[in-house]
């Protein structure tokens, strides 16, 4: 891959939207207040391509009322579930039939390769099918008796009102969406934050959910940085918030939400390990090793970085890894066969740099890569395996986000299962064996959200969520929608 393949590239994939002076409120588009820009970059070849206004305090309040009134005011939240669902199916087609410039707006922004974003429109379709599925749970009566009987307990589930959600630039639309579809099914309405330098293509998400005929002010867009994101947090009329982002980010925002006593669903990051156990069938792990651990050139919260191989395999792992990874094609992210990308951001490329530098002063040994890319422009790290890493170095106790694996020693299970569970973290998690039995065992011992047996999928009907440092709450099926309404219990008399 050459620089120039890449900005040549970039050049003929023109986005629908590049310099936004707006913001979404109350049904339509309106001007922001405030002069302030952001300016969207391409990470593959550092050119700016776009911006989208810095939103003031006034924008804010704006959208924040207009959700309110929608709320309080509106048809949606006091809708049947059912209601709100058929609509759901609608935002799901127009999704859809936005894919392919969803995808090209999504690659300039973040440098996601093609072939990861082109399905991000299909993936948020079936989040918000799946949801719309869900309605009969809501409607669902659900009576309760009082235990000397006599008298019974209609509870029901009711809209929150006002929800923020806040997402950030790795999966821009897909995790933004997972908090949209149960919020709106819920009967809530929304103001939605994307990260700074990924605010243009949740446009579509917005022109999708105007289509579908949702009512003015349920859905509701502001852009901005942390200040944006603050008052949005901490908002007179936020009843819920809801944010993906880093561990760090999630503290401050969990602590005004308790604060404020005010229910929060974070998911955070991960220092997920995989561990191969001595059975593990090598060709199998390496068909699925790119996607269950370097994901999205790393840029993924849930990816098991950390593989744990046996002593006994342990170089036979290493040269697996090894080839597996440097086989993988980096370069311009609008190429088809591209694998790895750049990193997003600027300073996501020095936060990455500053791990291989530190694995290298602690004594891990770099069997590829190791080093950011040879390219004249553009955010690139070389793909890289990093061996003789041990449990104490930095690269393997602190979350790396970017195309690096770490493949760690272990002497027996019970050292395996130690390792993996040494960590703040509690996202996700893998097991190889060719025993299946023997997997499930070792997966039922790690102190995780989520555990892949052999490979590592989402599923929609499956609840999402960390452990400890990794956040709070759930995402995706019954649970993560439950998220998202309030209890009230109504006692009557049988008598």
């Amino acid at each position: 891959m050459t620089a120039t393949s890449a900005a040549d590239t970039a050049q003929t994939h023109v986005p629908r939207w590049t310099h936004a002076d707006d913001l979404y409120v109350d049904g339509g588009w309106r001007a922001s207040s405030s002069s302030s820009r952001i300016a969207q970059v391409d990470p593959a070849t550092e050119r700016e391509w776009g911006s989208v206004p810095d939103c003031s305090a006034e924008d804010v309040d704006a959208a924040m009322n207009a959700a309110d009134r929608a709320f309080r005011a509106g048809p949606w939240s006091t809708s049947t579930p059912s209601s709100r669902a058929a609509l759901l199916l609608r935002v799901a087609d127009e999704l859809e039939a936005r894919a392919g410039d969803m995808a090209v707006t999504n690659t300039l922004e973040n440098g996601s390769p093609v072939n990861e974003t082109r399905g991000a429109a299909a993936n948020a379709a079936g989040i918000f099918r799946h949801v719309a599925g869900l309605a009969p749970w809501l409607e669902d009566e659900d009576m309760r008796p009082f235990p000397a009987g006599g008298a019974e307990s209609v509870v029901r589930k009711d809209p929150l009102g006002v929800c923020a959600l806040i997402a950030p630039w790795n999966f821009p639309i897909n995790l933004m969406v997972v908090k949209l579809a149960p919020a709106l099914l819920a009967g809530n309405t929304v103001v939605m934050k994307p990260a700074p330098g990924t605010s243009l293509s949740i446009r579509f998400v917005v022109e999708a959910c105007e289509a579908a005929g949702l009512p003015a002010g349920v859905v509701n867009l502001v852009t901005g940085g942390g200040e944006v994101g603050d008052r949005l947090v901490r908002h007179p009329l936020t009843a819920k918030v809801a944010f993906t982002g880093s561990t760090p980010v999630g503290r401050r925002i969990a602590a005004a939400c308790g604060e404020l006593l005010r229910p929060v669903t974070l998911e955070l990051g991960g220092k997920s390990s995989a561990i191969v156990l001595d059975d593990a069938d090598l060709d199998q792990v390496a068909s699925v090793l790119v996607r269950s651990c370097l994901r999205n050139t790393g840029q993924t919260c849930y990816i098991s970085t950390r593989i744990l191989a046996p002593s006994s395999r342990y170089d036979e792992v290493v040269d697996m890894v090894t080839r597996t990874v440097a086989g993988a094609r980096q370069g311009d992210p609008f190429d088809e066969a591209t694998v790895f990308g750049p990193m997003a951001s600027r300073a996501q490329y020095e936060v990455v740099r500053g791990f291989l530098d530190s694995a290298r002063a602690e004594g891990a040994r770099a069997t590829t890569g190791g080093r950011p890319a040879a390219t004249e422009r553009g955010w690139f790290i070389e793909p890289t395996v990093l061996a003789d890493v041990t449990p104490d170095m930095r690269v393997a106790k602190e979350e790396i986000f970017g195309p690096v694996v770490s493949v760690l020693r272990y002497t027996d299970l019970d050292e395996a299962v130690a390792i993996a569970n040494d960590t703040p973290f509690g996202l996700g998690g893998l097991v190889f064996s060719a025993n299946p039995a023997r997997a499930l065992a070792v997966a039922e011992r790690m102190d995780t959200g989520s555990v892949g047996l052999n490979f590592f999928g989402s599923n929609h009907n499956a609840p999402f969520g960390g452990r400890h440092d990794s956040g709070l709450g759930v995402e995706y099926g019954i649970e993560g929608l439950s998220q998202y309404v309030t209890y009230k219990s109504i006692h009557r008399s049988l008598d």
